[in-house]
């Protein structure tokens, strides 16, 4: 049940080197340095997974490529403003990531599909660990992980859950919900992070707190309130789907996105959340969740536009995304 309400976990870890000042502090010398020293420490590290790293270049990046991997949550929109003397670092299947001189050094990003906290803070911590076995990254003994922004500082970790929270959000909650969150450290955020809105009732659950705490009881901490949140959900999901209006509306939903001919991708998302929800409660017996996600992550538009291979006007992408998610469903 909880992959019904968790559609991803992250892992992501700050990291600086010792004896070179943070990257807004750092020529250009320096960056490439730091970018040849980590890219050296993960390809030649005791991992077996180290082969599999792909050293991404910028240069030959389009612009709808760059903003494709902040769509997909594997960059952040800071990391792709400015791509000169940064590097990314990349699995071959995006599950594992390294940003180089964004804000810190080293931002190791882990995510996975689900709800596996555990799970994805074991490799991250195990890449930290082959990373730490021949970087000398900068420690201090009570301010623990020095990182550029100091609400990073201490273990530099912040752990984040993808949530869909259609009842909740429908039922009014979600305010009160997120002023009672902040209060236990925990900060609840839209799709694409601070800032963003919740489209699709999609919303991000992550740690703020980094100093004077461990990773482990960081991490047990939102997995303990990420599992209330998603019994609350459930909770009411099942009193929202006993209402023949949100069912119908739910049925609706499903009938635009077969049939229509240009779609932009706010209602989009709307109308899949309602179908997510429909798969769910048990509404919806022919599609699957993950056909949901897949759907959701690939009609974003500089995504649409990468799959296509060519600039699109917004109005093309509008009608090229109709036809992506009828051919998806039907």
């Amino acid at each position: 049940m909880d992959n019904n309400v968790v559609i991803s976990t992250r892992v992501r870890l700050a990291r600086n080197l010792k004896n070179y000042p943070f990257p807004y502090k750092l020529n250009e010398k320096g960056r490439a340095e730091v970018n040849e020293k980590v890219k050296d420490a993960l390809k030649n590290g005791n991992s077996a997974i180290a082969k599999d790293f792909q050293y991404i270049n910028f240069d030959n990046m389009t612009d709808s490529m760059k903003v494709s991997l902040v769509e997909k949550h594997l960059v952040s929109p800071e990391f792709i403003s400015n791509t000169k003397g940064r590097a990314l670092l990349m699995l071959n299947n995006p599950t594992v990531g390294l940003m180089l001189n964004e804000e810190d050094h080293i931002r190791l990003q882990v995510i996975e599909k689900g709800f596996c906290l555990d799970r994805v803070y074991d490799l991250a911590d195990k890449i930290d660990t082959l990373l730490d076995e021949r970087l000398n990254f900068a420690f201090d003994e009570k301010l623990g992980y020095l990182t550029q922004c100091p609400t990073n500082l201490g273990t530099g970790m912040r752990a984040s859950v993808m949530l869909h929270l259609p009842a909740l959000k429908q039922s009014g909650a979600m305010s009160m919900i997120a002023s009672n969150l902040s209060k236990l450290g925990i900060t609840i955020r839209g799709l694409y992070g601070e800032g963003s809105a919740s489209e699709g009732a999609i919303y991000q659950l992550s740690n703020q707190v980094s100093l004077g705490i461990s990773e482990k009881s960081a991490i047990q901490n939102l997995k303990n309130i990420t599992e209330q949140l998603v019994n609350q959900e459930v909770m009411q999901r099942e009193r929202l789907v006993k209402s023949i209006d949100a069912r119908d509306k739910i049925m609706r939903s499903l009938g635009i996105l077969k049939t229509a001919l240009t779609i932009s991708h706010k209602e989009a998302v709307g109308l899949l959340s309602n179908v997510r929800l429909g798969i769910c409660s048990g509404l919806i017996k022919d599609i699957t969740i993950d056909k949901i996600n897949e759907i959701i992550t690939e009609i974003q538009p500089a995504t649409l536009m990468v799959t296509v291979g060519k600039p699109m006007s917004p109005k093309e992408r509008d009608i090229c995304r109709a036809d992506y998610i009828r051919e998806a469903l039907n």
